[in-house]
C-alpha cells in the first residue's frame, strides 16, 4: 500500500519541491574556507585574500542554510565592484545568481545569469542555471495557478452547496 502511495505522490512531491542540479556545500568546506579567510587576512597579498574570500563565498551560496546564503550574498555584492577582469565579474556575477536562486529570488537571479552570458554567452554552468530559474519560475507559476483554481473551486462550492440544499 505505501509503494502505491509513493508511487502516487513521488512524482508531485518531486514536482513541487523541485530538484536543482546545482551542488551544494558541506559545512566542513564552509568552515575550512573561513579558516583560509582568517589567515589570508593576517599578511597574505590582497589576491590571496581575494581568492580566499571568493572560495568562501562559494561554499555559503551553495549552503543549506538560509543565513549563510544571504552572506554569501553579502560577501560578493561587497567585493564586486573590485573585480578587475571579465572573468572575475563572470565569476561573482554567477555566484551571486547562486545565491539569489537559493534565497528564491529567481528574477535578480536570472538578471544576473544574463549578464553572464553577456560576458561568456557559450559558458555552461549560467546556461544550466538560467535553465533551473526558468524552470522553477514555471513550476511555481503552475503551483499558483493550481492553488488559484482549488480555492475557486471551494469558493463556488460554497456558494452553491447551500442552493442546491434550498431546493
Amino acid at each position: 500500500m505505501e509503494a502505491k502511495i509513493n508511487q502516487f505522490f513521488g512524482p508531485i512531491v518531486t514536482f513541487i519541491n523541485g530538484g536543482d542540479q546545482l551542488s551544494w556545500c558541506s559545512s566542513d568546506i564552509v568552515v575550512g574556507c573561513e579558516k583560509e579567510v582568517e589567515d589570508a587576512t593576517t599578511g597574505a597579498l590582497d589576491e590571496g585574500k581575494n581568492e580566499s574570500i571568493m572560495r568562501l563565498s562559494w561554499a555559503l551560496v551553495h549552503f543549506k542554510q538560509p543565513q549563510d546564503v544571504q552572506r554569501g550574498i553579502a560577501m560578493l555584492e561587497a567585493y564586486l565592484a573590485n573585480s578587475s577582469s571579465p572573468l572575475q565579474q563572470r565569476e561573482k556575477l554567477y555566484l551571486l545568481a547562486v545565491g539569489f536562486y537559493r534565497s528564491g529570488e529567481y528574477s535578480r537571479s536570472r538578471e544576473l545569469t544574463d549578464q553572464c552570458l553577456e560576458i561568456a554567452p557559450d559558458w555552461r554552468q549560467a546556461l544550466s542555471l538560467k535553465k533551473a530559474i526558468e524552470d522553477r519560475i514555471t513550476k511555481d507559476a503552475v503551483i499558483g495557478i493550481g492553488i488559484t483554481l482549488i480555492t475557486i473551486g471551494l469558493i463556488a462550492g460554497g456558494i452553491v452547496a447551500p442552493m442546491v440544499q434550498r431546493k
